[in-house]
């Protein structure tokens, strides 16, 4: 405890060391604490679902086509929802976008068309209302919404359950409040949820069942199933799908599966990787400039150690008094980290949001977990900083430290020798921890910067669902777009507008596939429908 007392006052005494050394240390354990606190969320932290280990997602793959990670038709999921028995429910969700009116100015939101049991597969429960009903799958105007949706258009309402909202033009009456969900999972602005998952504006029931994709399927295996015997499972439902369905467009697909956690920060992992370990970097400098500066102060008081030593100190208890000394300018370096992450971290997933697919309105704060993480860094840092100088002072010479200090104030030439090299060491390790945080920051920027063959500059894109009340046909959907298109052309500055069925390169983008079958071989076709001058 002596010695504690003691660093304290030596590390008082020199308030310019003090400062430089706790704010050096403070940049990097706080940019650390930061990005860490944004992996808690994403990857540590327990996802809003019941045991997400047991819930899988399932995709197709065409093969012959050489796509992976398809959605799942229909045909396909009543097949194997009624023939499978590795999964306790086996659930269906269309992915979907809702014009809301009646709640101030029309707003387009986000969403999906779900089976009854979707959300019970999750293992999501409602924090007000209930789920959906069996009976309401196919039929019922009913719906879901997030407690944000909650919170910030219908402000709160106790009473909310029961209101009635209306979607593309069809009032539905609210049933459950659901927790807010993971951005990486259900979409941005993914708000809504209703029943009547085998709706497609515009396409016939009939279209719809020749068997193309549009479903996101989960199912929750049952207790004790392992996801590698679900996955062994899977030929066999593919060859019985194929043999009563030989003529689907599908037919020959195989399916994959991923658990909810991987499939959820599957995506993500990469980048934050990247960016974590560029942020090591900055602390792996602060805390090699520290260490010298510490390395500085022993030259300095060789004397002091040496007298020390002299009269009976151990050289334990030097090396104790150095220890002591980086621990405690890392404890109040972890102290102002942690203040500057207090800062920084609401501002994360809004810098995080121009690189990666991520939701720059994520709530993420400061947890215990991630304090923790702060405080284990801090005394990691003050161990790595000081005992490379206290073993130092423990193998110094006694008689050259007792006549050094002898010479008076001025610098040995031994001391000037040993000041060169460790200015020499701090520049060579700085410059290479530069270099390599500067390679690691800017894969991290190339990972959602490559090339993607169009001119990206100036351009705008904008995303329009058509209500099905209002634009029950193709001609009603043709005259939107005409008269879309007359109106964008007017519009002064803009030098150019055109319209499409879908945006080239967005995750989840339509199109119909046309599938002409010369001597009996399957050749795929992607069609998109797009207005002239698209080029």
């Amino acid at each position: 405890m002596n010695d504690l007392r003691y660093a304290l006052r030596i590390l008082l005494k020199s308030p310019g060391f003090s400062f430089i050394a706790i704010a050096t240390l403070a940049l990097g354990i706080g940019l650390n604490t930061s990005i860490f606190s944004l992996i808690n969320d994403l990857f540590l932290r327990d996802l809003p679902f019941k045991e997400p280990g047991r819930v899988v997602h399932m995709y197709s793959n065409a093969k012959e086509r050489k796509l992976l990670e398809l959605a799942i038709s229909a045909p396909r999921f009543q097949h194997y929802r009624d023939s499978q028995a590795i999964f306790d429910g086996f659930a269906a969700e269309n992915v979907f976008a809702f014009t809301l009116t009646g709640l101030g100015d029309p707003v387009q939101i986000f969403g999906g068309r779900v089976t009854a049991n979707y959300f019970d597969v999750l293992g999501v429960r409602p924090v007000r209302g209930r789920s959906f009903l069996p009976e309401e799958e196919e039929s019922a105007d009913v719906a879901m919404v997030t407690e944000n949706f909650w919170q910030k258009r219908m402000g709160g309402d106790a009473s909310v359950i029961g209101r009635s909202i209306t979607l593309d033009g069809v009032p539905h009456t609210i049933v459950g409040i659901l927790p807010n969900l993971p951005f990486s999972w259900v979409g941005p602005s993914a708000e809504v949820w209703t029943t009547k998952p085998y709706v497609l504006p515009g396409i016939s029931y009939e279209r719809m069942m020749r068997g193309s994709g549009f479903l996101r399927v989960v199912g929750r295996l049952k207790p004790g199933m392992t996801l590698e015997q679900a996955k062994a499972a899977m030929p066999p439902l593919e060859q019985s799908y194929r043999a009563r369905y030989p003529d689907k467009i599908d037919s020959s697909s195989v399916m994959t599966l991923k658990t909810l956690p991987d499939d959820v920060t599957g995506n993500l992992r990469p980048a934050f990787a990247t960016l974590l370990a560029a942020v090591a970097f900055v602390l792996l400098i602060a805390c090699s400039n520290v260490a010298n500066l510490l390395l500085v102060r022993f030259s300095g008081r060789r004397r002091e150690i040496a007298l020390r030593m002299a009269i009976g100190a151990s050289r334990s208890s030097v090396v104790r008094l150095f220890v002591f000394e980086g621990l405690l300018v890392s404890v109040f370096a972890g102290i102002a980290g942690a203040f500057l992450a207090w800062y920084i971290v609401p501002s994360v997933p809004k810098m995080a949001a121009n690189f990666l697919p991520f939701d720059p309105e994520t709530r993420v704060q400061l947890s215990f977990p991630v304090l923790g993480f702060a405080i284990v860094m801090s005394i990691l840092t003050g161990v790595a900083m000081g005992i490379y100088p206290a073993l130092q002072s423990a193998r110094e010479d006694l008689i050259e430290g007792l006549k050094e200090g002898g010479r008076g104030t001025s610098s040995s030439a031994h001391q000037l020798r040993f000041r060169k090299i460790l200015i020499g060491a701090q520049v060579a390790l700085s410059v290479t921890l530069l270099a390599g945080a500067a390679l690691l920051i800017t894969s991290f920027v190339r990972l959602n910067r490559q090339n993607i063959g169009y001119h990206c500059e100036n351009v705008w894109i904008g995303f329009v669902n058509l209500p099905q009340a209002q634009y029950p046909d193709l001609n009603t959907r043709q005259h939107f777009a005409q008269q879309t298109l007359v109106a964008l052309r007017a519009v002064p500055g803009l030098e150019s507008a055109t319209i499409s069925a879908d945006i080239p390169l967005l995750a989840g983008a339509g199109g119909n596939a046309l599938y002409a079958r010369p001597d009996g071989e399957i050749l795929p076709i992607d069609k998109r429908a797009a207005a002239a001058s698209h080029d």
